[in-house]
Order: structure tokens, then C-alpha cells, then sequence
């Protein structure tokens, strides 16, 4: 998001390069405070633009499905943006997002894309792909995971996660399997038609991040090619997983994690105790699954009903 938000700036001064601890101090503040970023967002995504937003110095208003939990409202407002809560899901969020945009000059920063709309969007894949760099730096080729479960709302990390694998294993690559919640499943319905497919109608889920009716056109182009399987899930499957993760296994360490977050493990588990997708999956003695965690318990109230107890009791050692 630093990058994103240093390029645009560097774009509206006459200076030849503005660093990020140029516009830490504010040395452009004329500029920046001139600038107004916005996205729409289940939550992370438009926390994130709020912090940076907040950090150059620029103003930021975000939109939110009508189903966004307070929490996550007072979260990103947390870091000075206007909040602009609308009356229907994600995607028409989005779209309403992008209309008042064009109509004010504001600077949509999403991590989904659309028609007339992809520049940004594939900036944000690509900073996706640290988190696979360092993985591909710090597993050793004995340890390289046999399947990937990697959550998708939109799509966009998954397909970050899936390409960088695929450029830096080659062949080597493990499987890989897209996972989303039963009830809002874009990924799911667009690899059955072929083409990007919408979800009729209106959708919800506990895995709020992964609340999305439409895939992002960026991703549908390298998920079409390179998914191998894409399996949805119902929310109580995230919901165990979380339960799972916060009391431990024998002498793994507990884990706080998010709705979204679990979403890869859940469905990894859930395949593990199916004969049927054993085997179309592979899974065996030898299956090493890599999963991805991409939230705490971003929403405390939400996470206490799940798991009956605050995240900052299952933080603590026993």
C-alpha cells in the first residue's frame, strides 16, 4: 500500500522522486492532503488503505457492505477515514465506490478488478506475492508443500500465490486447491461456466473477507489457467477450524485466527475425512498442505461467540 500511495503522490509533485520517508515527514504534505484514496472493502483490504492513507497524510473514505460488523467499522475509522456504509453487499459497494470516484476525483485503490480497471489491482496481487517469496525462500525443497488451500474472495491472493509458486517451482508446484464459503462462491460458479459468473442474488457468511459475489477479471485470468480444484465451504467448517486452532493439537502452539483465515485449513480437513477426495486430491502419508492465515480476530466480538473465549486469552501461554 506504501508503494501505491508514494507512486500517486510522486505523480502530482514536480519532484523527480518522492520516498516514503519523504512523505513519512510530510515533506509533500500540500500535495498529499489533496489526494483522497477510497476502496470498498469487507474489512482487511480498506483497513489497510486507511493506514496508509493515514500514514502519507491523505484523506480516505471507505465503503462498506451493509452486513460489516461495527468492529471492523470502528477499526478502519480508527485511522481517520470517513465511513460510508452502504445499504448492499461487497460488490455493489464496489461499483458505488468507483462511481462517486470518477464524479469526485478520488483515487480508487482496490484489490479487485473490473472492466477499465486493472492497474492497481494487479499492484496489489503483486504485493500478495511477498508472502510467497518468503516462502519460497525459507522452505527447503525437502519441506516444499505437495497441495496449496488457499482462500479466494475475489480472488485476487490466490492467484498471487498460485503464479508466484508456479515461477519459482516450475513443475514442481503443488497442487492447488481455490477455497471459498458455500454461500458466496464466484470462483466456483465461474470455473463451472468457464467464464466470470456472478453469484445471483444476495449472499452471506461469517468469512467476511472472503464475502465477494464477483471474481476480479485479474485473477480469473491466471486462476482459469492454474487452479486445479476449487472446493467451497460452509461456514461451521471455519467455525470448527477456529475452535481447532484455539485450543491446540497436543503440543502445537494455540492459534488466534480469523473467519477467513481458516478457510484453507477447513477445507484441507474436510477433504482429509472424505474417501472421495483423498483420492481426487492426493492426499496421503506423504501430503504436506500449505495454508495461509491472513487475519486475527479482526471482528473480537464474532470470534468470542465462535470460539467462547477473547483472543487475548488464547495469546497467552497456559
Amino acid at each position: 500500500m506504501q508503494k501505491l500511495l508514494q507512486r500517486l503522490i510522486s505523480e502530482r509533485t514536480a519532484a523527480t522522486e518522492v520516498s516514503v520517508q519523504d512523505l513519512i515527514d510530510r515533506r509533500y504534505q500540500e500535495t498529499a492532503s489533496g489526494v483522497t484514496v477510497t476502496c470498498a472493502t469487507a474489512g482487511n483490504h480498506g483497513r489497510s488503505v486507511a493506514w496508509g492513507a493515514q500514514l502519507f497524510g491523505c484523506k480516505c473514505v471507505i465503503y462498506l457492505p451493509a452486513v460489516t460488523s461495527h468492529q471492523r467499522e470502528a477499526a478502519i475509522a480508527s485511522y481517520g477515514a470517513e465511513i460510508v456504509r452502504t445499504s448492499t453487499n461487497y460488490d455493489d459497494a464496489v461499483r458505488r465506490c468507483d462511481q462517486d470516484a470518477s464524479r469526485l476525483g478520488r483515487f480508487v485503490v482496490s484489490d479487485t478488478s473490473y472492466p477499465g480497471y486493472l492497474e492497481i489491482p494487479r499492484d496489489v496481487m503483486q504485493g500478495y506475492t511477498v508472502m510467497a517469496a518468503e516462502i519460497v525462500e525459507q522452505l527447503p525443497a525437502c519441506a516444499r508443500p505437495t497441495h496449496l488451500f488457499v482462500q479466494a474472495g475475489v480472488g485476487g491472493l490466490a492467484a498471487a500465490m498460485i503464479a508466484h509458486l508456479w515461477e519459482a517451482w516450475g513443475v514442481e508446484r503443488p497442487l492447488t486447491v481455490v477455497v471459498e464459503p458455500d454461500s458466496a462462491d464466484p470462483v466456483f460458479r465461474s470455473a463451472t461456466a468457464g467464464r466470470p459468473t456472478p453469484v445471483p442474488g444476495d449472499y452471506h457468511t461469517i468469512m467476511a473477507g472472503l464475502a465477494a459475489g464477483e471474481i476480479s477479471l485479474l485473477a480469473w485470468e491466471i486462476l482459469q489457467r492454474s487452479a486445479d480444484y476449487v472446493i467451497a465451504i460452509p461456514d461451521s467448517a471455519a467455525e470448527a477450524t477456529m475452535r481447532l486452532l484455539a485450543d491446540g493439537v497436543e503440543a502445537d502452539p494455540r492459534i488466534v485466527a480469523g473467519e477467513s483465515a481458516v478457510a484453507g485449513l477447513a477445507a484441507g480437513l474436510l477433504a482429509l475425512q472424505d474417501r472421495e477426495a483423498r483420492a481426487a486430491l492426493h492426499l496421503g502419508s506423504g501430503t504436506r498442505l500449505l495454508v495461509i492465515g491472513t487475519e486475527g480476530a479482526t471482528d473480537p466480538d464474532s470470534y468470542f461467540r465462535i470460539v467462547g473465549r477473547h483472543a487475548e486469552e488464547i495469546a497467552t501461554p497456559a
